[in-house]
C-alpha cells in the first residue's frame, strides 16, 4: 500500500492506494468518527451492480443507506443533487453522518457537492473505482453541471480520506480507461518531462498495463495533484494549470452532450489542441508527430468531431470558468513542464480550429 499526504490550507488528508486498501475502511471509520451516526453510500447504476455488494459487506456493521445515480454525467444534474439530498433527509442523516462517495469523477463531484451542502456541510470520504478518478478524487473541485456551463455549480469542499483499491479497476472498460489514462498525460506534461518520457517509452497499450505500471503512474498524477493544489487550493493562481487541455476539451463535451464523448477523450483532443496553440503563441518545441503517434496507437481519436463548428465552441468555451470578461485564457506550455496561462485573441482561436 502506497501512502500519499495531501495538503491543502484548509485541511489534510491521506491516499491510501493499493490493492486491497478498501478493507482498511471499517477500521479508519473506527478510529477516525467514534460518534458516527449513519453513513450513505452515493454510487452510480454501473458500479453498484458490478462492486456495492463487495462493499456492503465490509460496511455492514454500520448498515449503510445507499443512494444510486445514473452512469456518467447524468449524474451530475440539479434534480439528481436535489433527490440526493432528499434521500439523505428522509434517512434523517446528521452533522455526524458521513458520505462515502463509491465510483468515478461523475459520482464523487456530486456526492462531494452534496457533503458540502448538506446541513453547511457534512463529511465524506472518496472511494474511486475509475482512473479517472485519481484526479477528480483528490483536489476538493466538487460540483454539478449547469446546461449552459460544466462545473459550474460547485464549491470547494475536500475529502476526510481517499481509498484507491485498485482491485476496483478490474472492470473498467476500454473507454475509461482512455478517459483516465488522458489525465494521467496531462499531468506529465503540465509538471515532469522525465514522467512523459517514462509514460512513453513504457505504455504502449492501454490493454496490457502491468499492476506495477498502473500503481506508479496513479501515484505519479496524484503527487503532481498535490504539488498544485497544496499551494493554490482554490485555483486563484497555479492550479488552473491542471486545466490543461479542459478549455476545449469541456466544450467538445458541452457541444456533443454530456455524456456522448468522455471526459478524458475530450480532454486529449484539447491538450492536441493547446500544444499545437503552444508552439504557434509561445514557441513551444515539442516532437508533435510523436506524441500523436503513440496516442493514435493507444486508441484514442486525434481530431475533433466533423460535426462541431469553431463558433459554437468559441461560445462554449466563453463560458470556461477560466475565462474573463469573455476572453478566452487557454492554458499553454512554454516547454514541458512549464504551463503557463494565456488569453487567445478569437480571431486566432477560429484560424487555429479550422486548421484543426
Amino acid at each position: 500500500m502506497n501512502t500519499i499526504q495531501i495538503k491543502t490550507k484548509s485541511k489534510e488528508y491521506q491516499v491510501f492506494l493499493g490493492e486491497g486498501v478498501s478493507h482498511n475502511i471499517p477500521l479508519f471509520l473506527t478510529e477516525h468518527f467514534p460518534q458516527l451516526t449513519k453513513i450513505m453510500i452515493i454510487t452510480d447504476e454501473l458500479v453498484a451492480k458490478i462492486h456495492l455488494d463487495s462493499l456492503l459487506q465490509k460496511l455492514k456493521k454500520w448498515d449503510p443507506i445507499v443512494f444510486i445515480t445514473p452512469s456518467g454525467e447524468q449524474a451530475k444534474t440539479f434534480e439528481v443533487y436535489y433527490q440526493a439530498l432528499s434521500a439523505a433527509l428522509e434517512n434523517h442523516l446528521d452533522r455526524k453522518s458521513l458520505i462515502l462517495s463509491f465510483g468515478g469523477g461523475a459520482v464523487g463531484d456530486l456526492s462531494g457537492f452534496v457533503a458540502a451542502t448538506f446541513m453547511r456541510g457534512i463529511s465524506f470520504i472518496q472511494i474511486p473505482t475509475t482512473i479517472l478518478a485519481h484526479d477528480s478524487a483528490v483536489g476538493g473541485k466538487v460540483a454539478i453541471n449547469h446546461p449552459l456551463g460544466k462545473n459550474m455549480v460547485g464549491a470547494f469542499y475536500q475529502p476526510e480520506a481517499v481509498f484507491y483499491d485498485l482491485a476496483w479497476l478490474s472492470t473498467l472498460p476500454p473507454e475509461e480507461i482512455r478517459s483516465g489514462f488522458a489525465e494521467v498525460i496531462k499531468h506529465a506534461l503540465i509538471h515532469d518531462q522525465e514522467f512523459y518520457e517514462w509514460l512513453i517509452a513504457s505504455i504502449e497499450s492501454l490493454d496490457s498495463i502491468t499492476a506495477q505500471q498502473l500503481s506508479y503512474f496513479l501515484m505519479k498524477g496524484i503527487e503532481i495533484k498535490n504539488v498544485f493544489v497544496s499551494e493554490d487550493e482554490k485555483e486563484h493562481g497555479v492550479r488552473a494549470f491542471l486545466n490543461f487541455g479542459h478549455t476545449l476539451g469541456h466544450a467538445i463535451e458541452a457541444e456533443m452532450g454530456y455524456g456522448n464523448f468522455t471526459h478524458g477523450e475530450a480532454v486529449l483532443i484539447g491538450m492536441i489542441f493547446a500544444l499545437k496553440l503552444s508552439e504557434e503563441v509561445v514557441g513551444l518545441s515539442f516532437n508533435h508527430e510523436k506524441f500523436v503517434s503513440w496516442i493514435e496507437k493507444l486508441g484514442y481519436v486525434v481530431k475533433l468531431p466533423n460535426q462541431l463548428s469553431a463558433q459554437r465552441l468559441i461560445s462554449w468555451m466563453k463560458q470556461d470558468k477560466k475565462s474573463i470578461d469573455q476572453s478566452v485564457r487557454f492554458v499553454l506550455l512554454e516547454e514541458i513542464g512549464e504551463p503557463i496561462l494565456k488569453e487567445i485573441d478569437d480571431s486566432l482561436l477560429i484560424e487555429s480550429l479550422n486548421q484543426f
